[in-house]
């Protein structure tokens, strides 16, 4: 069988290697699940529960394995990864309770000549498609649910970060997860595999992170069978600093929204707005904090910015900061690459940045923080908007009040307002515009795992 290798971003060793799917190794995968649905959606609520919390339990006594796993197929920092991992088996744990709670309703038609009963069904197969930048985070928030509604899963896992899906399916098994009920799929390239299993009819919901040139390629091929599709797509988050914000802190929150992951993250700050009145004072001490990151293998204890996934990751960022300062930016630290094999990039800051600079236009997924000036953030808003996603916005200020009027005029899924953080497992994540559709975690999550159904009768 062929196999995909899985390369150390940092170092360039070889750390395993998967299987490379076939297109009918993948749809022989899915008339399993098809098969093994009957059972799994018969299964209790508490037995499907129980089984995703010793799923949480294992992970948690894991973690330092599975951080380590991350390091070497992802690059990020040993601290990243190990956060990553309680992130993820928070997933397990939130909708281990979930899978209990699931809701219907009863009531009288408003005329009284019957009763209007609805219930949620599971959906069917689920294809999960995962990406590479938070391989344990990403397949967690798909499969929880899905399993804790009565889903059967197919686990799409990018090519780069694989040998985590396969750990956390491991992980399932052990925790009493039947066979066939979670299947964890290796296609390289993709794109004949997936479009083959969403042509057949057996697939019956599509979960989907990754970038919005893909997911609406996805959308167009889900249509033909109509299939129920959940897209988490990409970002590019404004950061707004407000002339009364307190700075230290805005800066505190600026390092964790821009450089959690290395700034590959959808939710990472694409985008600074900084007003007139504290743009010196931000931008020296944001410039200090990234000037301190150290570029190197997640694995040592010095490093505190990994590499990028890939060369052709690192030769993106690359070029997107050459292009900004062709247009006129000034880099104010970073700005430079590692040499091979390594694929890092250092911590950069660019001054002189404007909105129409191709930098703000597109999602930078690296560790590059553009500074733009605003001279009147409430009139900027429309600067704030103008770009085509809408996942998550970020404001600094002292002022509650606006702040909330802010967040209620920014065209975002999510806001943090005085926070660099926003995921929780417990919160509905997901944009608006051309950064998806649907949304993941809390009741949400569960929800977009099941179908409603309605009964009308009479006794």
């Amino acid at each position: 069988m062929a196999t995909i290798r899985i390369v150390n971003p940092a170092t360039g060793n070889l750390e395993g290697e998967v299987p490379n799917h076939t297109v009918a190794q993948c749809l022989e995968a899915a008339q399993k699940a098809s098969e093994t649905f009957t059972t799994w959606r018969a299964t209790l609520p508490r037995q499907r529960a129980e089984i995703l919390r010793r799923a949480f339990e294992i992970m948690i006594a894991e973690q330092e394995q599975l951080a380590t796993l991350i390091v070497r197929e992802n690059g990020k920092v040993l601290s990243d990864a190990r956060a990553e991992v309680a992130y993820a088996a928070e997933f397990f744990r939130w909708f281990s309770e979930e899978a209990v709670r699931i809701d219907g309703d009863l009531r009288q038609a408003p005329n009284g000549t019957n009763w209007l009963a609805v219930t949620r069904e599971p959906v069917g197969v689920a294809l999960c498609i995962t990406p590479w930048n938070f391989p344990a985070a990403m397949a967690t928030r798909k499969v929880g649910p899905a399993l804790a509604a009565g889903c059967t899963v197919l686990l799409k896992a990018a090519h780069e970060t694989p040998l985590t899906a396969y750990a956390i399916a491991d992980i399932l098994k052990r925790a009493g997860l039947p066979d066939g009920v979670l299947q964890v799929i290796t296609p390289d390239p993709p794109g004949d595999a997936v479009a083959a299993l969403l042509a057949t009819g057996i697939v019956r919901k599509l979960s989907f992170t990754g970038s919005t040139r893909v997911g609406s390629l996805l959308l167009s091929q889900a249509a033909g069978n109509i299939v129920n599709c959940s897209m988490e797509l990409g970002g590019n988050a404004p950061f707004i600093v407000c002339d009364d914000a307190d700075i230290d802190a805005a800066v505190d929150g600026a390092m964790i929204a821009k450089m959690r992951n290395g700034g590959a993250a959808c939710t990472a700050a694409n985008r600074f707005y900084v007003h007139t009145q504290v743009l010196d004072e931000f931008t020296s001490k944001f410039v200090k904090r990234m000037s301190a990151l150290v570029v190197g293998d997640g694995m040592t204890e010095a490093t505190t910015l990994g590499p990028l996934v890939s060369a052709a990751q690192q030769s993106r960022v690359s070029s997107l900061v050459e292009r900004a300062i062709s247009e006129g930016a000034t880099a104010l630290c970073g700005a430079s690459a590692t040499p091979a094999p390594m694929h890092g990039y250092a911590a950069t800051v660019l001054a002189g940045v404007r909105q129409h600079h191709s930098i703000v236009q597109q999602e930078v997924f690296g560790p590059v923080a553009p500074i733009i000036e605003v001279q009147d953030i409430e009139e900027s808003i429309p600067l704030f908007n103008g770009v085509d996603h809408g996942l998550v916005s970020y404001i600094y200020t002292r002022n509650h009040g606006r702040g909330m009027r802010l967040a209620h005029a920014l065209e975002t899924g999510m806001v943090g307002l005085n926070r660099g953080l926003v995921s929780d497992p417990a919160a509905p994540f997901g944009g608006v515009k051309q950064s998806g559709l649907g949304r993941e975690g809390g009741h949400d999550g569960l929800l977009a795992f099941m179908e409603t159904k309605y009964v009308s009768t009479d006794w």
